[in-house]
Order: structure tokens, then C-alpha cells, then sequence
């Protein structure tokens, strides 16, 4: 086995090797010539946009440090973030804002934007695996992978392209809207950020179908 597919982990039994590219291989073997990985970030916050990417690394790379983003400290998921955009075959970013996220739920906005993320790669992937266990709408040939983001190479550079993306894109939000301290929490469920809301009410890009429990089902958002 090719000691660059390799990552080590250490579980209870001491340190056990993973093949980040054994789920790949897998899809190799039956007849996927470009397999990317696709994962999504910002599922859980109050406010702002969900966002997805879809990588295809090069065959058997596996840089450094890759891991599941949320495992990963910011200064490393900013190294690998630009490591991996400038090393990968293709890779895509995309996004699903508030209110679309109100309109259609979460899950369903979660899987548009990997779907989209996909389908704007270039070359185009033949077969995509998609983090998790839920893949509705998804418009390609593809397989879930659950806790892809520590299994599988491609889903695991995703998952930082996502969650370095949406980061960056909630500091933008916070020069925005400077009140609601967004660069500090992401918008995530924090005690701070209830704090902020109740002092100042939501702003554009709240989701109002998560703060329902808030102001209550009746009120008006």
C-alpha cells in the first residue's frame, strides 16, 4: 500500500492506519475513471449561507495534515485550503443563502449546494461521493460515505474548502453587520449570539426557520 494514502489515527487499541483512498479504489474498480469528494459546512448556524465543495485531488495525494475540517486547527485549514486548490485536478465552491434555506429546510439546501458544487467542477466528475448518509437530489452517479471526512481523501479536502470558505464569508458578514460579532461565532448557536439577538432582533441573513423556538412560532420575524 502507498504509504502517501496512508493517515494515522489513534483509537483505542493504539494507532490504527488509514487508506484515504481506499473508498476511491473501490470506485476505480468498477468503472469510475474521476471520482470527487463532496462535503458541506455551516448545517448547524442561525445565520447565514450553507456551503459545499466537490474536489478531485490528484490520484493517490494526500497532503499533509488532511483530516475533517472541524478536527483542524484555522491555521492549518487555511495551509490546506490553498494547498489543495492549487494542487487539485478541479474543485468547486458554492452556496445556498438564508432564504432559500427557509424555503426548502436545510437537508434539502445542504444536498443542492454539493449538487452544485458538482456539477461546476471542470473537468466533470464521473462518480461523486457524497459525506454522510443522505443524497436526494444529488444529480450525478455517486455513493454515500459516512464520516467520509475521515475516510476518504476527496471528501475531506471538501469538507475544508467548505468550512474555509463559509468562515471567510462570515467575517464578510461581520463588517456587514458588525452588532452580531459573526467573525467570533459564525453565526452558530452560541450563548453570545442568543445574547445578541435578543438585543438586537435577526438580521437579513438569519435563518427565520431557526428561530422560530426564539420568538415563538407566532411572531412575526
Amino acid at each position: 500500500m502507498d504509504a502517501l494514502h496512508l493517515k494515522r489515527r489513534k483509537g483505542l487499541s493504539g494507532v490504527e492506519q488509514i487508506d484515504l483512498w481506499a473508498v476511491e479504489s473501490q470506485c476505480r474498480q468498477e468503472g469510475a475513471l474521476l471520482v470527487c469528494g463532496a462535503d458541506e459546512a455551516g448545517a448547524g448556524p442561525l445565520a447565514g449561507d450553507v456551503y459545499a465543495a466537490a474536489v478531485v485531488l490528484p490520484w493517490g495525494w494526500v497532503p499533509e495534515g488532511l483530516n475533517d475540517s472541524k478536527k483542524l486547527s484555522p491555521k492549518v485549514r487555511d495551509r490546506l485550503f490553498d494547498k489543495i486548490r492549487e494542487k487539485a485536478v478541479a474543485w468547486a465552491v458554492t452556496s445556498v443563502d438564508a432564504a432559500t434555506i427557509d424555503q426548502i429546510n436545510i437537508l434539502s439546501a445542504r444536498l443542492l449546494a454539493m449538487d452544485r458544487a458538482i456539477r461546476a467542477l471542470d473537468p466533470a466528475a464521473d462518480f461523486a461521493l457524497i459525506d454522510g448518509n443522505r443524497d436526494k437530489g444529488i444529480s450525478c452517479p455517486h455513493r454515500t460515505v459516512v464520516k467520509g471526512d475521515s475516510l476518504s481523501a476527496n471528501i475531506a479536502a471538501a469538507s475544508i474548502l467548505a468550512k474555509v470558505s463559509r468562515d471567510r464569508y462570515m467575517e464578510e458578514m461581520a463588517r456587514q453587520y458588525p452588532e452580531y460579532e459573526f467573525d467570533h461565532h459564525k453565526g452558530y448557536p452560541t450563548k453570545r449570539h442568543y445574547e445578541l439577538l435578543r438585543r438586537y432582533g435577526p438580521c437579513p441573513i438569519h435563518r427565520k426557520s431557526f428561530l422560530k423556538k426564539l420568538y415563538g412560532e407566532g411572531e412575526e420575524l
